[in-house]
């Protein structure tokens, strides 16, 4: 299965960047699953349903959040009936939407995608290890399903790496998102799970994570409010992940980095 995952959405650049980009992605790169992170679409903060409705449209097959899940309060009653439109998973009982959706492709194989939402330095969750576990544990990699797709959202990259490490031989990859800097750390690991601690974010990088670059430094300087936070408006590149995985065993061949446009140093998989 050839799996493209697309690091947070930044924005207006970052969503027309992305429903530009996306289908030729899509085609060049023969993608089955695209799994795009939304969270930050809406000015940076949270993502509204007609965004949502966009990036399906152009070819997200499931989209995912994060800490801002909630920021726009009208995505509430919509991801109540949107199954491909994930929160993280260890959000407590009882919150709308769910944090895993199985995904049957054209061909009849399935893929199973799911978020998790870190711990350091972010708000005090469920856990997300036990959760994923608990996840897990309704699945059987290369039989059930023919491919899983985990992403960790969270702020340590030392949390992720645990994460998947933890995970390592029970899904196809591990892709983190959150902190909108794409590293150079893509692998396969020694169980067979694909990995990179941070997919990095489709957003305009002339900026501090996305955000208008005069007002996020200025925070840092005199260490008090200042102007409202704005998106970086810019030229953008879209930052993302390829997967390739055996459909036998589920377990990743290859794992490759996707950086299209913008500032960045272009890469695509051979």
């Amino acid at each position: 299965m050839r799996i493209l995952f697309l690091g947070d959405v930044l924005g207006r650049a970052g969503r027309e960047a992305v429903a530009a980009q996306l289908p030729e992605l899509r085609r060049d790169l023969r993608i089955d699953l695209a799994v795009v992170n939304g969270e930050n679409a809406s000015h940076g903060f949270g993502l509204a349903p007609d965004m949502a409705r966009t990036l399906f449209a152009a070819g997200a097959d499931v989209i995912t959040l994060g800490n801002h899940a909630w920021d726009r309060k009208e995505i509430i009653p919509f991801i109540a009936e949107t199954p491909r439109l994930l929160r993280p998973l260890n959000y407590p009982p009882g919150t709308p939407g769910s944090g895993s959706v199985v995904v049957a492709l054209p061909d009849g194989r399935r893929a199973l995608v799911l978020q998790a939402m870190g711990r350091l330095f972010m708000d005090g969750l469920d856990c997300p290890f036990r959760g994923t576990a608990d996840v897990l544990a309704k699945y059987r990699l290369g039989v059930t399903v023919q491919a899983i797709l985990a992403d960790i959202h969270a702020e340590a990259s030392s949390e992720k790496m645990a994460y998947a490490h933890t995970f390592d031989g029970q899904v196809s990859a591990v892709i983190g998102t959150h902190t909108h800097c794409p590293t150079a750390d893509a692998q396969v690991l020694p169980g067979g799970t694909a990995f990179q601690s941070d997919a990095g974010m489709c957003g305009d990088y002339d900026s501090v994570i996305g955000m208008v670059k005069d007002g996020a430094a200025l925070r840092f300087w005199r260490k008090m409010p200042g102007e409202k936070l704005g998106p970086a408006e810019g030229p953008v590149t879209v930052c993302g992940v390829f997967v390739e995985t055996d459909d036998a065993t589920g377990l990743a061949r290859r794992i490759a980095p996707v950086r299209v446009g913008g500032r960045l140093a272009p890469a695509m998989p051979v």
